[in-house]
């Protein structure tokens, strides 16, 4: 049984648990370890005990390079005991600092590949502090060999021109896990006459401009549309995220869930998934591929795309969704205004007739990747891969 040792960022983060799940169920052995920043529910869930390594702060990137710094002090302490495991997966640029440290502390021999799920926009700035932390991601990714990351955007925009990082590259999309789930079609959907149409924003609430133009819409629309939010509310980007949804007569926010145990009630109870992210807007919110995206369109609920993303180019690749030109109030109510129940059919039904899988990590697929970290206890190949895309996972194949 392979075993893993993975170096996350933030233990509460949903997107972690459902890694370790994925390792898991793929017949791997995983150690966690990592920061904590709110409440971790992961342990509680699945019976695995991380290692805590400390606590950082939401949009406090000063204060996460201390507790980093003081990890690493400490991190010969953590991990003692701790079985030697056969791959280290650090995910972000922070826990692949801390990645070298472990490796060292297990014999130096333990390979590492690097999570990079989301660029941050410091990475991309082309000042000293740009250059700085790009430096330092190359130094402490000199010896990854592999870098998982979501979007083949991020590979042509950051990866291959910017980035240091010179390892083999392995698209693993944010697709939603259904281990030994229903193979059947995506729900029928039935809406009671007058109902107002609902757009589900779930997951990581971090966009204050997606906030605003929601708030805009839904007020000019009279009723006739609604938004649900759920998930994590990165309240550090909002001056009052509470007051403000409090204060929305058609804006209401229902607190967390569980992923994916949740996702087919809470997607089931909208008609549209909000794929829109202006966090980082024209960097990191253009080229990711969102975790709604997946969720919204294995659920039956039609995403809503902003033209010119990945997140576009991937709806219009596979003949779903809503697309918006311009992303405002007025470009909005003009596209809605002459809504009705038969263009939702009709949108509704290229969706159900791509059915589920191009959404969905199956055990198959877990355990491909972990055959995947297997290899990687291999001698090195004399060169990396050519092109970055050359691992890139095909929907179509799952």
């Amino acid at each position: 049984m392979l075993r893993v040792l993975y170096l996350v960022h933030d233990l509460s983060d949903p997107a972690v648990r459902r890694r370790v799940l994925m390792l898991r169920a793929g017949g791997a052995e995983v150690t966690l370890a990592g920061f904590r920043r709110g409440e971790n529910r992961l342990a509680a869930i699945d019976g695995v005990a991380p290692l805590e390594l400390g606590a950082t702060a939401d949009g406090r990137f000063g204060q996460r390079l201390l507790a980093v710094a003081g990890a690493a002090v400490r991190l010969s302490r953590r991990l003692a005991g701790t079985a030697r495991p056969d791959v280290i997966l650090a995910r972000n640029l922070e826990m692949l600092a801390l990645a070298d440290r472990a490796a060292a502390h297990f014999g130096g021999a333990v390979p590492v590949a690097y999570e990079c799920l989301d660029v941050h926009r410091l990475l991309l700035r082309r000042d000293m502090i740009g250059r700085g932390l790009r430096a330092a991601e190359s130094h402490f990714g000199r010896r990854a060999r592999l870098l998982v990351t979501s979007s083949p955007a991020f590979a042509e925009h950051y990866f291959r021109p910017l980035s240091g990082i010179r390892a083999p590259l392995h698209l693993l999309e944010n697709r939603v896990l259904e281990l030994d789930g229903d193979t059947a079609g995506l729900p029928a959907r039935a809406r009671k006459a007058g109902e107002p149409w609902r757009i589900g924003w779930f997951g990581a609430i971090r966009c204050r401009r997606s906030l605003a133009l929601l708030a805009a819409f839904t007020r000019r629309m009279e009723g006739r549309f609604e938004v649900v939010l759920r998930g994590r509310p990165a309240h550090s980007e909002f001056d009052d995220f509470d007051g403000f949804v409090r204060n929305e007569p058609f804006l209401s926010f229902e607190g967390p869930y569980r992923n994916p145990e949740d996702l087919a009630a809470i997607y089931g109870a909208v008609d549209f998934a909000w794929a829109i992210d202006f966090f980082e807007e024209g960097q990191n919110s253009r080229w990711l591929l969102p975790n709604r995206l997946y969720e919204g369109c294995r659920h039956g609920a039609l995403p809503i795309v902003l033209s010119g993303t990945q997140t576009a180019r991937l709806a219009s690749q596979s003949g779903i969704g809503v697309a918006l030109a311009d992303a405002s109030p007025d470009a909005l109510v003009e596209r809605f205004a002459g809504f009705d129940e038969a263009a939702y059919a009709s949108l509704h039904a290229g969706l159900v007739k791509l059915g589920p899988e191009p959404w969905v990590i199956r055990r198959a697929d877990c355990a491909a990747f972990v055959e995947r970290l297997a290899a990687l206890r291999q001698p090195a190949a004399a060169a990396p891969i050519a092109s970055p895309l050359a691992n890139k996972v095909d929907c179509h194949d799952r």
